[in-house]
């Protein structure tokens, strides 16, 4: 009877086996000719006889949403979306691939927050991390030595509200928390505290990180210090985020939000330099500005002066202000800069604060009269930018389209790049976005990581955050392109942010000296070239 029962068993795993192949053979077609492709690929017969076959997905709408991202210009359609219940179902999904002799590919996607296609598998297997919150707590405080471990599925934003219970705070942000820990380590994590403590990336401690060959391994600038500088700002290549212990520091409560307006780029980007200068942590307090960006407002209407990234900021009245600065006498409208900061406070300092601002704007020549004031939360403060997107989410607006260009520019191009691009290439063209300018320090950054960046100490974020309609994006797109086409052209040596090429010489440009370690880290790491294919960058 029990070899009966076992011969039963036997034949019904094979049974099993055999349905699971005929259904990807049916859901898993590949993606049209017209759909941009990264790589391929098919999955094992093994795989499917493995327990992690009940955590793998065929069917269509799990197969469409792991097909597009954000930027919503790239499909690509896996074969499979796997839902991992622990990160020993990540590595034997990995080592499962490694151990064939057709490897598949593998993406592990957050939010899906990429723009083009970054974090997709054509034909091979997309790891949806966020099924790891099913996991239990998996952020956890160290009030003594002022760190978080956290997984990397989780959201900053929640990052932010675990750790403010215990009066504690990440130092790095992002603009926008709805991302990903592990997103945003593997490109950088960039926003207005970059200038003073870095990028994201800057500020963790430690990673668990599963490899390309199944392997999970913590590490760190002391232990497999290799792995640990490869992963921060690598794109994915050499591994899966599964931990990252973060650093903290006290959390302030309340933030002076100020928006100051100029109509001179000199002016605006001199004033920038000189405020990330002024001295900072001395004596372990903060006699500078905690953040530091800017952005410009072309073609100036209602609707554009308060856009998603901080919905609500200016009144009625300074609408009305700040559309007849920027109108001119014949109806047209000049470019004017806004220089945003923020400065932190709590109770201690309260009756201080607005002293302090007085004295750190001393000698700043924006436009008199235009410098508007808000008083937040510090909660408020770094979720600015969840109102804006909820809005546009009732009006069908931000599912749409984001052809989206971030560069870093060096500091000696950046006039250049306002009086040729700025006033140029976006001046003859309708805006249809935010557009960025901030400026931050190289020192910042470890130059040993994979991410990259300009040589100069003092370089600038430029965000082209625009957006269209689902079927007229390609203006915005070849406008992007005309820009890197000039930048090229005069020599301006920039460097993609969330960066995409389409060639392996402009990724050898990108890395520059750090393609030869690149590579290495990657058959080191990945030898089989499994990971992140949606980079394109081994493939």
């Amino acid at each position: 009877m029990t070899n009966k029962c076992s011969s039963i068993q036997t034949y019904l795993k094979v049974l099993i086996v055999i349905v699971i192949s005929r259904l990807m053979s049916i859901l898993g077609k590949p993606a049209s000719s017209s759909t941009k492709t990264v790589t391929s690929s098919v999955l094992p017969q093994n795989l499917l006889a493995l327990d992690l076959a009940n955590r793998l997905s065929f069917n269509s709408d799990s197969i469409n949403l792991a097909s597009t991202d954000f930027g919503k210009l790239v499909q690509s359609k896996p074969q499979a979306v796997f839902y991992p219940s622990s990160h020993q179902d990540i590595e034997n999904l990995v080592k499962s691939s490694y151990s064939s002799n057709r490897p598949f590919s593998i993406a592990a996607k957050g939010k899906g927050h990429s723009v083009r296609g970054q974090a997709m598998a054509h034909n091979g297997v997309v790891i949806e991390m966020r099924s790891l919150m099913n996991c239990g707590n998996r952020i956890n405080v160290s009030t003594t030595d002022l760190y978080v471990d956290v997984g990397g599925e989780q959201l900053w934003i929640d990052v932010l509200n675990a750790t403010l219970q215990y009066g504690l705070t990440p130092k790095s942000w992002t603009d926008y928390l709805y991302l990903t820990v592990g997103g945003t380590l593997s490109n950088a994590g960039i926003s207005g505290q970059s200038f003073l403590y870095g990028p994201q990336i800057s500020n963790v401690y430690e990673m668990d990180v599963i490899t390309g060959r199944g392997e999970t391994v913590t590490c760190s600038k002391h232990k497999n210090s290799e792995l640990f500088l490869g992963v921060m700002g690598g794109l994915g290549q050499f591994g899966i985020i599964t931990r990252a212990r973060i650093a903290l520091q006290t959390a302030p409560q309340k933030v002076k939000w100020i928006r100051m307006l100029y109509s001179d780029f000199s002016v605006f980007t001199k004033d920038q330099e000189h405020l990330i200068s002024i001295n900072n942590n001395e004596n372990g307090h903060n006699h500078g500005l905690d953040y530091v960006e800017g952005s410009l407002m072309i073609d100036i209407h209602l609707s554009s002066l308060n856009n998603w990234r901080s919905s609500s900021f200016y009144s009625k009245r300074d609408y009305r202000e700040i559309i007849s600065l920027a109108t001119t006498n014949d109806g047209k409208s000049n470019i004017i800069y806004c220089l945003e900061v923020a400065k932190y406070y709590d109770d201690l300092t309260v009756n201080t604060i607005d002293k302090e601002l007085e004295l750190l704007f001393n000698g700043l020549s924006y436009t008199p009269g235009f410098k508007f004031t808000k008083d937040v939360s510090y909660v408020d403060f770094l979720n600015r930018v969840r109102i804006g997107e909820l809005e546009l989410q009732k009006k069908g607006l931000w599912e749409v389209p984001h052809p989206w260009l971030n560069l870093f520019v060096p500091k000696s191009r950046i006039s250049e790049f306002d009086s040729e691009i700025f006033h140029g290439i976006l001046g003859k063209n309708r805006s249809a976005g935010p557009i960025l300018v901030y400026p931050t320090y190289r020192n910042k950054w470890d130059e040993r990581a994979s991410a990259v960046i300009p040589d100069e100490e003092i370089f600038y974020s430029v965000g082209l955050l625009q957006s269209s309609g689902m079927n007229d994006w390609e203006y915005l797109e070849e406008q992007n392109k005309e820009i890197l086409r000039f930048c090229d052209k005069v020599g301006i040596k920039y460097k993609q942010y969330l960066p995409h090429y389409e060639t392996k010489s402009e990724w050898v440009n990108h890395f520059g000296a750090k393609w030869v370690l690149f590579k290495q880290r990657k058959t080191m790491f990945d030898p089989k070239r499994i990971l992140s294919p949606g980079q394109r960058i081994f493939n």
